[in-house]
């Protein structure tokens, strides 16, 4: 796989200021000659304004070259990079002659494959790339950036090293089965077992944040028809995505957008008005809405507050009712008595704003007080990273109850070994091949 060279326009499609082309792979230099004329001595990581040319000579486009050499590149190997015009068919020709000239087109995200397989990054780091890519907020490009700079990856290397002497203690004494683990060796060795399985499920624990960072918490708007549902959308939205009408049952279907709240993604989703329904078409979209109330992460209940309170409450699971914001609705036009035994409810007019902000702030310590985000940790697991920790705090959990009940090493050992093959899995030193497509598969072409 190593042996070629690739290419790929590394830009998005489309007219823009610039474009970028590049080929990586041993005969990258020798490509790029004859293509573009170069200098005599290509400097590296020096810029070239050179032509590009076709076969016969004729310009294509000029433009900027760089040339990295490996293995002090992105992928380990020889990189040229072609900035030329951003237009979509200038582009295009530049990399069909990329590829006539020897180059391979470049599979979706095999830049950054090859720089994992060239030892430039770890198999979290590659993972980061395209979570950097795809950051929404601010605390989501936090966690990209801890997670490129090898965070995740530092802590699943030093979890193998704490439990790298264990295993090796264990086959001690499979070595030499006339001696038993005395209580002193087994009592230490269940400490390091025991401080492993401490670090596996802190990070675990991130996983529901990692979640959240990457796709949003799924903020469900919900409520009584007419109460203000699409207007409070909007509003939080900043434009009219969505259409407001006094006339009751207007919105039929979910409506979803994403914002940043302090830093934190939210997937806004506005909802049908829960009521008996009027027609087929009203059903359908109040089946919808419950179903969303069902896997909200955080519901923001809106009622009508100049009016007396309603029995008609949403009647949500206890878990999720701790994740509830309530919002009294046109505030603008008096609260309501019935309400003033609501505690914590935030009186909000979508019509002034008041209380927008009061609400933001809601927002963010619901969502940090209920658990799912903790805004002051650095690491946010993914589910691949999660289902890996799981298998190896597993594996870690009956190795430790094999040696706390004095079982034979040979059992222990099988357990330890299972405990480092998954936390390997993590960063990408073992059975890796059963891994790459699926993550590198997620990539745009051209990284």
């Amino acid at each position: 796989m190593l042996n070629d060279t690739i290419a790929a326009i590394s830009t998005a499609l489309g007219e823009a200021a610039i474009s970028v082309v590049r080929i990586s792979g041993p005969q990258a230099l020798q490509i790029a000659s004859q293509v573009a004329r170069l200098p005599v001595n290509v400097t590296p990581r020096q810029a070239h304004l050179v032509p590009a040319v076709d076969a016969d000579g004729g310009a294509l486009d000029h433009g900027l070259l760089l040339y990295f050499k490996g293995p002090a590149s992105y992928t380990g190997e020889d990189i040229i990079e072609f900035h030329g015009h951003g237009g979509v068919l200038v582009t295009q020709r530049v990399l069909d002659r990329w590829l006539a000239c020897g180059a391979r087109a470049a599979d979706p995200g095999e830049f950054t494959q090859r720089a994992f397989l060239n030892g430039k990054m770890d198999l979290t780091q590659a993972e980061a790339v395209m979570d950097l890519i795809h950051a929404q907020s601010t605390l989501a490009l936090r966690a990209a950036n801890e997670q490129l700079g090898g965070a995740i990856g530092r802590e699943a290397t030093a979890m193998q090293q704490e439990i790298i002497p264990v295993l090796a203690h264990i086959e001690a004494y499979i070595d030499f089965p006339e001696e038993d683990i005395s209580p002193e060796t087994g009592a230490d060795l269940l400490r390091r077992i025991d401080a492993v399985l401490g670090r596996a499920q802190k990070l675990i624990a991130t996983s529901e944040q990692g979640r959240i960072l990457r796709h949003g918490a799924r903020t469900v708007i919900s409520g009584s028809p007419n109460v203000g549902k699409s207007s409070l959308l909007n509003v939080l939205l900043g434009f009219e995505r969505a259409i407001v009408s006094p006339t009751a049952g207007t919105t039929r279907d979910t409506i979803e957008e994403i914002i940043q709240v302090h830093g934190i993604p939210l997937r806004l989703v506005d909802t049908a008005g829960l009521r008996v329904a009027g027609d087929d078409i009203e059903r359908v979209g109040i089946q919808r809405t419950e179903r969303e109330l069902e896997r909200a992460d955080l519901v923001i209940e809106v009622v009508d507050g100049s009016l007396p309170g309603a029995n008609d409450r949403l009647n949500l699971s206890p878990e999720l009712a701790r994740r509830r914001i309530l919002i009294l609705n046109k505030s603008d036009l008096g609260i309501h008595a019935d309400w003033s035994s609501e505690v914590g409810a935030i009186p909000l007019s979508c019509h002034t704003g008041e209380g927008v902000e009061p609400l933001r702030d809601a927002i963010r310590a619901v969502i940090a007080t209920a658990g799912p985000l903790a805004t002051d940790h650095p690491i946010a697991i993914n589910a691949r990273h999660k289902a890996a920790f799981e298998r190896s705090a597993g594996c870690l959990l009956a190795a430790r109850a094999a040696l706390d009940g004095n079982e034979a090493p040979e059992f222990i050992a099988l357990e330890i070994r299972e405990a480092l093959q998954a936390l390997g899995d993590v960063i990408g030193q073992v059975d890796v091949e059963r891994i790459l497509d699926v993550i590198f598969s997620t990539f745009c072409i051209g990284k």
